[in-house]
């Protein structure tokens, strides 16, 4: 990243950036943003609710503490925050695996390990490619997901010989934003919104009706703008990889359409 002692110097001096999601994760954003000299505007807009079978998550993250699983397998920023919550501990021999960069870069924040990132397709069924390639003898992994997602990973680990427990570990709900954020989308104040998963994108539809034609909707990698379109949301632009760096540089290359002070109080 560009970092200047000259705060003009920055890319982003004079946005206003909304950040979807809270936590490490969006503390770490709202970081990056900053140094590139924006005004980070954290607004978590997606939460998990407990899943409908507390009992078998429980059971499953203490055979995790307990070295039952050879792999873990994390495919959204949201299971981080659920492992996080129960305070889950993966033992040195479990082997990590994240779907993407962003969900990497959320384990790392909150001090675990990741031992394997799908080097081309971010995707559940990339992720299962990946490992099998990797584990030709079969072992046992731990696949925690959303109570909306498809088992494709599961699904493909199973057929491929490998022992899997697959669990829900969360239900995704939407968080309502404050009446001065969702003032400052509707009149322009908000520059520009991150679109960080397709749970965001309908968050963002539902939310914000009247996001203004000035009001950059920068989603993070294809897979994430696909979903924001099917959303009815019309992407300003994509990160060409699934990182919170490359959504950064993306936004960067646009020019602010206001002048910095036009909506000071």
């Amino acid at each position: 990243m560009i970092m200047t002692e000259s705060n003009q110097a920055k890319p982003l001096t004079g946005w206003r950036v909304l950040v979807p999601r809270g936590g490490p994760w969006g503390d770490g954003v709202a970081a990056s943003l900053r140094a590139q000299g924006a005004v980070p505007v954290v607004a978590p807009l997606i939460n998990f609710g407990p899943t409908t079978d507390q009992e078998t998550l429980d059971r499953a993250l203490v055979d995790l503490a307990e070295g039952a699983f050879d792999w873990l397998t994390v495919t959204s920023a949201t299971t981080v925050d659920v492992l996080f919550a129960h305070r889950a501990v993966i033992p040195p021999e479990t082997k990590v695996a994240a779907v993407g960069e962003t969900t990497a870069a959320a384990l790392q924040a909150v001090g675990y390990k990741v031992d394997l990132v799908p080097e081309n397709d971010n995707s559940a069924e990339g992720m299962a490619q990946q490992l099998i390639a990797l584990e030709t003898e079969p072992r046992r992994i731990l696949t925690l997901r959303s109570e909306i997602a498809k088992p494709v990973l599961t699904r493909l680990l199973i057929k491929a010989g490998h022992d899997v427990s697959s669990v829900v570990a969360y239900r995704t709900v939407g968080v309502p934003v404050t009446e001065r954020i969702l003032r400052d989308v509707e009149n322009g104040r908000i520059n520009a919104i991150l679109i960080t998963s397709g749970s965001v994108a309908e968050q963002v539809r539902e939310q914000f009706p009247n996001i203004p034609e000035t009001t950059l909707l920068a989603a993070i990698g294809p897979r994430t703008a696909k979903d924001a379109k099917r959303a009815g949301l019309p992407v300003s632009v994509v990160a060409d990889r699934q990182t919170v760096d490359a959504l950064i540089e993306a936004v960067s290359h646009f020019t602010l359409p206001h002048a910095a002070d036009e909506f000071a109080p």
